[in-house]
């Protein structure tokens, strides 16, 4: 097992990668404690919960709503619930991200932790400590900052992922490759066969390097004021991507990161070569989607995108592999390259 530490200004957070998930029970508290999950994931292993209460919530992005929030909170009041108990979240980043959210406003902040059950949320979702929820179309427009006092990463639980959730994973872990870490990019190139059939092993060490990269990411820049803005590369154009066309985050995010590529080739930032792999990498794991997204659309979501101040977006671009670079640009700047790029398509 390895135990990563992540250190903010008010909290202290350990992400435990490689460690079973069942040892979550020695992290609780004797009492107080209340399970939220979702309805898949307590079917494949509610059996071996721990014995507390168990709240169930629907699977997906429906729960990612504050109608969901305020009835988790009634079901909290009516358990007896005080400011001394424990949110354990045991699922994946709509479950954590809802979990996380709840516990920050209830009783004006209560403990919690997660243990973190698909590829996205291990790499990704589960670290770092944002929560939010949606409102109407728009992702996380409404959360704040709350870091678990632990995760558990437990790569065995990513073997009863369906195929396209496992990938949707896939694709966050490569972005951490392409602006954090280059040696997940090359592990990711030479280990094709071991990646699809889920190596435990590998898994772990991938997921670690992930992880160690965030967090050196967040311990810098908790509230993403500056530094961290570059973890949501691919995110202004995956998250229009992934509710006009209701794909899953990490294949949006897939293509958000082609035409972030794109983008910053043709910003001269990157060479042809660069360029190349970066999109070669994505069609070698099947992430591109066939989208149709029309200009309206992208501008629409751009207007609402959490990185924009003003008329101007803080842009996230790369210089190479490992080197990303973040640029105040026009929000007519990026809808104009990608009216062009369609135009040109």
């Amino acid at each position: 097992m390895e135990r990563i530490i992540i250190k903010a200004p008010d909290s202290v957070s350990a992400i435990m990668i490689g460690a079973r998930w069942e040892a979550v029970t020695k992290l609780l508290p004797e009492k107080g404690v209340v399970i939220v999950t979702d309805k898949n994931v307590f079917k494949l292993y509610g059996k071996n919960f721990p014995k507390f209460p168990v709240i169930r919530i629907v699977p997906g992005e429906e729960s990612k709503k504050l109608r969901v929030i305020e009835s988790l909170a009634g079901k909290l009041l009516k358990m007896g619930i005080d400011r001394s108990g424990f949110i354990l979240a045991i699922g994946g980043g709509v479950v954590c991200d809802v979990s996380g959210f709840l516990a920050s406003v209830y009783m004006r902040g209560i403990r919690c932790g997660y243990v973190s059950t698909t590829f996205l949320s291990q790499v990704d979702a589960s670290t770092g400590g944002k929560t939010g929820v949606n409102l109407g179309m728009i992702k996380n427009v409404i959360g704040n900052f709350r870091q678990p006092e632990f995760v558990i990463c437990d790569s065995t639980m990513l073997r009863t992922l369906p195929d396209d959730e496992y990938l949707s994973g896939l694709a966050e872990l490569i972005k951490t490759g392409i602006i954090g870490d280059p040696s997940i990019i090359e592990m990711l190139e030479e280990n094709y066969a071991r990646v699809i059939l889920r190596d435990r092993e590998l898994l772990s060490d991938l997921v670690a390097r992930s992880v160690k990269f965030k967090a050196s990411v967040v311990a810098k820049d908790e509230k993403e004021s500056g530094l961290r803005r570059i973890l949501n590369f691919g995110h202004t154009f995956g998250h229009a991507i992934e509710l006009q066309g209701s794909f899953k985050h990490g294949f949006a995010v897939a293509s958000g990161m082609e035409l972030a590529t794109l983008f910053s080739f043709k910003k001269g930032l990157i060479d042809k070569k660069v360029c190349n792999r970066v999109i070669s990498l994505l069609k070698k794991y099947g992430m591109l989607s066939n989208y149709t997204m029309p200009s309206g659309i992208i501008e629409e979501f751009i207007l609402h995108d959490k990185k924009k101040t003003g008329e101007y977006i803080h842009f996230v671009f790369i210089e190479g592999i490992g080197i990303p670079c973040i640029k105040k640009i026009p929000l007519s700047d990026v809808v104009d390259f990608y009216k062009k790029l369609k135009k040109g398509n």
